[in-house]
């Protein structure tokens, strides 16, 4: 258990260093730049002509992959060259042809390709891979590299190809091959076969799919349209059932009081029929007293009379 929790704020860790890092890093601009010179000042003054390189950048950057190989301009464009994922085809053109050339290729993982390339419009795709880059610099006698600058590399007789195949787990879904441009367009074309993209220059791309719609009644999801004589009648029935129950709550609230009347009714006249008694004269009900019987008193004691 405590393994696995040290494990998880590893990764937790890891990413949220991605996340500053690429706050401090505004654009994809400046991510090339940076892979720039940690790929110039890591170079291995012992590695031969022709010969990939892996960069190991700073820990920072977890996630991005760099390799390079230094080319000459003359034998590039004779022979071609494969850097990783890229097949660069005989006769490609490095401008301005130089004597040397640094060819960088960058695999910048799922998250650092969702960073820096999410404010790029891919509305109705999604990303299904991580952005691979194609990058040229001058790679003059001088291994120090005082001075690097871009080149361009562009196809010739053959054209530039990039297999896609260990980079993704998409298998079911035909892809479409995406370029992200510098101006922040993205041009989608048909790939050559399921993983592998065809192009004419450097650049960064990726593979996108159409993104599934949302369920129905999910936010952003458009309604599906109301004819107005459905929302009238719609609204003139449930008006109408909305009075027909109210109406039966007040007869019913009604209904309830007065049998509350009069049954404190009844309770009170059966309170006062039993104090004061109640007789029928006729057909209507009067009250009468009870008969008590008064019995003689006599007030003088009785004397006979006897005359003398």
């Amino acid at each position: 258990m405590g393994s696995l929790l040290s494990f998880s704020l590893i990764i937790l860790l890891s990413l949220a260093s991605i996340r500053i890092e690429a706050q401090k890093i505004k654009s994809a601009r400046l991510l090339d730049l940076v892979i720039r010179d940690y790929t110039f000042k890591s170079y291995d003054t012992h590695v031969r002509t022709g010969i990939i390189h892996t960069v190991h950048l700073p820990t920072n950057f977890s996630g991005i992959k760099v390799a390079t190989a230094r080319f000459r301009c003359g034998s590039l464009r004779r022979y071609g060259a494969q850097v990783k994922e890229f097949h660069l085809g005989i006769g490609v053109i490095v401008k301005p042809c130089v004597e040397r050339v640094m060819v960088i290729r960058q695999n910048l993982g799922h998250n650092w390709s969702s960073i820096y390339y999410s404010n790029y419009d891919l509305s109705g795709y999604q990303l299904v891979s991580p952005i691979l880059g194609l990058l040229a610099y001058n790679g003059g006698s001088d291994v120090n590299f005082s001075n690097p600058f871009e080149l361009g590399i562009h196809a010739g007789e053959k054209p530039i190809t990039i297999d896609f195949t260990n980079t993704t787990n998409q298998s079911g879904i035909r892809p479409l091959c995406a370029s992200f441009e510098n101006d922040g367009k993205v041009t989608l074309k048909n790939p050559a076969s399921h993983h592998v993209c065809v192009v004419k220059r450097h650049g960064h791309y990726g593979l996108v799919i159409e993104s599934p719609p949302p369920p129905v009644g999910a936010p952003g999801q458009p309604r599906k349209k109301i004819s107005p004589w459905k929302v009238v009648v719609g609204s003139t029935v449930g008006t109408a059932l909305g009075i027909f129950l109210l109406g039966l709550l007040l007869v019913a609230m009604f209904v309830k009081v007065k049998k509350k009347a009069r049954m404190e009714e009844m309770e009170r006249r059966a309170y006062e029929e039993e104090a004061l008694q109640v007789s029928m004269v006729g057909h209507v009900r009067a009250p009468t007293a009870s008969v008590t019987r008064t019995m003689p008193t006599i007030e003088h004691e009785y004397i006979p009379y006897h005359p003398s």
